[in-house]
């Protein structure tokens, strides 16, 4: 039988972590949601320049790592971060491809 400590850590771990992806990213969201009054291209642009800075940051973060001058949590977290600012824009543009096959597939 497990120890109620070690299950209660098991519970709220997995917490933990979704609450501090939510906080990291909270900025990131305000900063989206300001420009709800906006066009649709100025959200995207916004949104490209923010997912280069986050490449940006993440490169600049394994650089230091290599060099000793930033902890390896640092490096992990920068590094995830610019992956999934990556996956999320590869997955526009996926969508964006696809819609525009699908409107020019359609009979005028």
């Amino acid at each position: 039988m497990l120890p109620l400590a070690s299950i209660a850590a098991a519970a709220v771990g997995p917490l933990a972590q979704t609450a501090a992806t939510a906080l990291t990213q909270a900025p990131r969201a305000a900063a989206i949601a300001e420009t709800a009054g906006a066009s649709f291209g100025d959200f995207l642009q916004q949104f490209s320049a923010q997912t280069v800075d986050s490449l940006k940051n993440g490169e600049a973060a394994a650089i230091a790592g290599v060099d000793g001058k930033a902890s390896l949590q640092k490096v992990v977290g920068a590094v995830m971060q610019a992956e999934r600012d990556l996956h999320t824009a590869i997955a526009l543009r996926d969508k964006a491809v696809s819609a525009y096959q699908e409107i020019s597939r359609m009979a005028i």
